[in-house]
């Protein structure tokens, strides 16, 4: 007993700095600086900003975020309106889902109106409460909720878009873009013969009540949520144990104008880097697209997008570059006005030396450029990646494969396709024709992203499938490209493509060489590393992903959190695969939790193993309880006994790793109370 409280000793002081989120766990990454409604519950201050929630107390300042992580059933939220008598808050979506939640974070969800087919605009503009009951104003008429009874009690279908609805001396008025309707609450509301012009429409009946906003909107403004500035997430990378992050925007038929901003998040702390950057520059600040860290100065960052490139130190800004100051090319003529704001770079990569790759989209000038380590720039021509006497339309996703060669696509409906770049021969070999291993051709109409697997394979995503190259046909002239077929297992030997026809907008490879397909409208898909099954396929409907429209993906090795930059913010799920060590010791394996407490059912996990280690558990005697295979470098068991699938007993278990070399050993232990 001693030996395992002095074992329990050490383990709890470990506890420190391990990894704090469990297998399996969601977690929300959500900005709340855009204040757009206030409804006050009391001394407490329910704040709508940038579409999401939080709760604010008057009297200790305290902050309480709410997200479909915690409490909610959905998110991009469009309204609300605190109703007294039920105690309650009204939320209206974006897409009509609608939730009550209480300020003790109890949330009922109504998602009748949602799932509902309705002849007519669904859309909800806007609430009214009155006594136990809300009103929405609809796109086609009045829905009436009972808040307290959470359900719909009436619905008014006028025909009409109402854009606001008001109570006053026992008449209901309905305003719209024709004039507002009017009909005493003594007649039968669902007969819409019974909703007349308004003859006469009390001053003032439709204003919003503005003193709760004037009296605590400056107070609201300096309040910290512990969030990004924006939920846009347009392009991610994972470096040095950071998440830098760019807000997107901009790509072959898209200009979403979006404010320019770079976010990095630090142990769970937001970093903006300096962003009003016109004056500065002369041009807008927008739609910035990819960001990459020099590997010999991790406070050095190059970000890029619609307007060239900015630089940065620590956050600061140092200095643009545009055709003014550089050898980049804009996308409009010398005689056209607002020329630098489309100098459109749309992906930057740093080389091991500090060598700065740029691809410069629509340019009459080169496609891809260097800024050298030593300040000097460089460019490269290439007949191939000219269209029409310019550079392709969406030179994007820069990567250096483990060969030194340089891959990127051409994201454009004009000429999609898939190049490399070869630095030492200076010559581009493209790929606009793909042609499947049964001989057929893949119409692409998009192709999205290019990601290297742990065997030197590329995975490349369009619009309609993620594709294969293999590493031995990298130098062919036509290679085929492979649509991975899954037995279907029924006893016909047939097999479906791998994710036919769905659109890859992103890949990441896991440290267990497993494949994250990120989608446009599918959510998220696991992939195993054989590419033969399916191991999880995440949307907004089963999982706490934020929205099945996914724009970038990235994943932190060294825990194994897999990032989804969603069209509605940002989220993130713990794998079950991290990073490998090359050498497995007792000061770089570890378990967690450790101990493993009473009240705790979830799975244990050991991280920082070799690739496809064996694992055994065992007791102190040597009895084996239980074994498996790692995933990349983490293994991860349930506590419980193989032979009879019950928990084990209290104790010290050792964790025995066998490499694929052979070499074997005892790498960390496990303490488990009971």
């Amino acid at each position: 007993m001693r030996t395992l409280a002095l074992l329990l000793c050490y383990f709890v002081t470990l506890l420190s700095w391990l990894p704090c989120h469990a297998i399996g766990e969601w977690k929300a990454y959500l900005a709340y600086s855009d204040i757009t409604e206030i409804e006050k519950a009391g001394e407490e201050l329910f704040v709508l900003a940038s579409k999401n929630l939080y709760l604010y107390n008057t009297q200790d300042q305290s902050v309480r975020t709410f997200s479909k992580m915690d409490a909610l059933s959905d998110c991009g939220i469009a309204h609300i309106a605190w109703n007294q008598k039920a105690n309650r808050l009204v939320i209206i979506y974006e897409n009509e889902n609608i939730d009550l939640l209480e300020p003790n974070g109890n949330c009922v969800n109504l998602p009748e109106y949602y799932m509902k087919s309705v002849t007519g605009d669904k859309i909800i503009n806007d609430i009214y409460i009155s006594s136990q009951y809300a009103y929405l104003a609809t796109g086609f008429g009045i829905l009436k909720l009972d808040v307290a009874k959470a359900e719909i009690s009436d619905t008014y279908t006028l025909g009409k878009n109402i854009t606001a609805v008001a109570i006053s001396n026992g008449t209901i008025y309905a305003k719209t873009a024709q004039g507002v309707y009017s009909a005493s609450l003594n007649v039968n509301l669902i007969d819409p013969n019974n909703w007349t012009p308004a003859t006469t429409i009390p001053s003032g009946i439709f204003d919003k009540d503005r003193t709760t906003w004037n009296q605590y909107i400056e107070t609201l403004r300096n309040v910290s949520t512990d969030g990004p500035q924006y939920n846009y997430f347009g392009f991610m990378r994972f470096a040095g144990g950071r998440l830098f992050t760019v807000v997107g925007g901009y790509g072959a038929g898209i200009e979403e104008n979006r404010d320019g901003a770079v976010q990095v998040l630090t142990d769970g702390e937001w970093t903006i880097y300096e962003d009003q950057l016109q004056t500065a520059t002369g041009y807008e600040y927008k739609d910035v697209m990819s960001v990459d860290i020099d590997p010999n100065d991790a406070s050095h960052v190059f970000a890029a997008g619609r307007t060239g490139i900015y630089e940065f130190r620590d956050g600061h800004f140092l200095q643009a570059y545009s055709s003014n100051n550089s050898p980049l090319g804009t996308a409009l003529g010398p005689t056209q006005s607002n020329q630098e704001a489309y100098t459109l770079v749309e992906s930057v990569k740093y080389d091991a030396e500090g060598n700065l790759w740029i691809l410069n989209s629509q340019s009459a000038t080169s496609p891809i450029h260097v800024l050298q380590h030593d300040g000097n720039w460089k460019s490269y021509t290439s007949s191939t990646l000219m269209n029409d006497g310019r550079t392709m339309g969406a030179l994007q996703g820069l990567t250096f494969h483990s060969q030194g060669l340089l891959w990127f696509v051409n994201n454009h409906w004009t000429v999609p396709s898939l190049h490399c770049f070869n630095p030492q021969t200076e010559k581009v070999q493209s790929f606009t024709t793909f042609i499947n291993q049964d001989g057929t051709r893949v119409d692409v109409n998009s192709v999205q992203c290019v990601a290297e697997d742990k065997n030197g394979d590329l995975w490349v995503g369009t619009n309609i499938a993620p594709l294969l190259l293999e590493q031995a046909k990298f130098n062919e002239s036509d290679p085929e490209f492979i649509q991975v077929k899954v037995p279907r297992n029924d006893g016909t030997n047939y097999a479906d493509y791998l994710l036919n026809g769905v659109n890859i907008s992103g890949i990441a490879i896991d440290g267990g060489n497993r494949k994250w397909f990120a989608t446009k409208g599918n959510g998220a898909y696991l992939i195993s590393a054989d590419n033969l099954t399916q191991l999880q396929h995440f949307t907004s409907q089963n999982s706490m992903l934020l929205s099945d429209n996914i724009e970038s993906i990235a994943i932190n090795d060294q825990t194994g959190e897999v990032f989804f930059g969603t069209d509605k913010g940002l989220c993130s799920y713990m794998s079950d695969a991290t990073a490998v060590n090359e050498e497995m010791t007792k000061d770089n394996v570890w378990a967690y939790p450790n101990p493993v407490r009473p009240d705790y059912t979830g799975l244990i996990t050991i991280t920082g193993l070799n690739y496809d280690t064996d694992v055994k558990i065992v007791t102190a005697n040597g009895t084996l309880v239980a074994e498996g295979r790692s995933n990349g470098g983490t293994f991860t068991w349930d506590g419980c006994d193989q032979r009879n699938g019950r928990r084990v007993a209290s104790g010290v278990y050792m964790v025995l790793a066998a490499t694929a070399e052979g070499n074997k050993g005892t790498v960390c232990k496990i303490a488990i109370v009971r």
